[in-house]
């Protein structure tokens, strides 16, 4: 290879690294930006730090976490929030380019839309309430709270609590969550209080079989129908949670 080739060569690879950082926005750019941060079109240094990318710390200098889904950078109120309830203050990093790209050639939120709930800080992660509406369906309509105990945070459906497993709710049991799980309290539950179930009824009922010792109903019983009687070697795998005495 002659100087003369080496020479042009080298004066190529100068001028292309001169390029890439003057005018980086058409050297290396992934694609436009965002309509908002349009006017930051020829400063990629703006977001970006030299070598390493964009940086979460420059995002912040302009967009304040406790403003985040309030105000814009501007102090103005957000007439369209993109979001019903401002979260960006109750993440445990303010790790912006975790979960953003505002350029069109790469993916908008790298999350896909799905949110991770890893991201919020340990004390908000099961206040779903505080960001979800609740469903209105008829039995939603009677939970308050607890959400964790039969859905989780990765996948709404398929819920995972399987209610005939443990007991049946047929047309003798057509009633309200509230009417067994007092409080919602859904660990834990009463059949008394219902027609003959009062506590002392039951007890009477079980010792005119030789019945003397029960303190769990759906260890035995998993429907209506009294005459359908697990046994109780295998029904302390299938009970969920106790039964709640009148004394408790």
């Amino acid at each position: 290879m002659s100087r003369i080739v080496r020479v042009i060569l080298a004066l190529n690879l100068i001028a292309i690294a001169v390029l890439v950082f003057v005018y980086p926005q058409w050297m290396v750019s992934p694609g436009k930006l965002i309509p908002g941060h349009a006017q930051l079109a020829s400063d990629c240094f703006a977001c970006h730090a030299p070598l390493t990318g964009a940086d979460s710390a420059r995002c912040v200098s302009c967009h304040k976490p406790v403003d985040i889904g309030r105000l814009t950078t501007t102090g103005l109120p957000i007439a369209k929030p993109l979001t019903a309830v401002p979260f960006h203050q109750k993440l445990r990093n303010q790790d912006c380019v975790a979960c953003h790209s505002d350029h069109a050639g790469v993916k908008r939120f790298r999350q896909q839309g799905r949110f991770d709930h890893a991201l919020l800080q340990t004390s908000v992660r099961n206040e779903c309430q505080s960001c979800h509406s609740a469903p209105t369906d008829t039995l939603h309509r009677q939970v308050s709270g607890n959400c964790s105990q039969c859905h989780t945070q990765e996948k709404w459906v398929p819920a995972t609590f399987d209610h005939n497993k443990y007991f049946v709710l047929d047309r003798d049991h057509d009633t309200r969550c509230v009417t067994c799980h007092v409080g919602n309290d859904y660990a834990r539950y009463t059949c008394y209080g219902c027609h003959e179930h009062t506590q002392a009824n039951i007890r009477r009922e079980h010792i005119e079989e030789g019945i003397r010792q029960f303190d769990d109903c759906v260890e035995c019983h998993r429907s209506a129908n009294e005459h359908d009687i697990r046994g109780r070697s295998g029904a302390r795998e299938s009970g969920r949670g106790r039964e709640r005495d009148d004394d408790d």
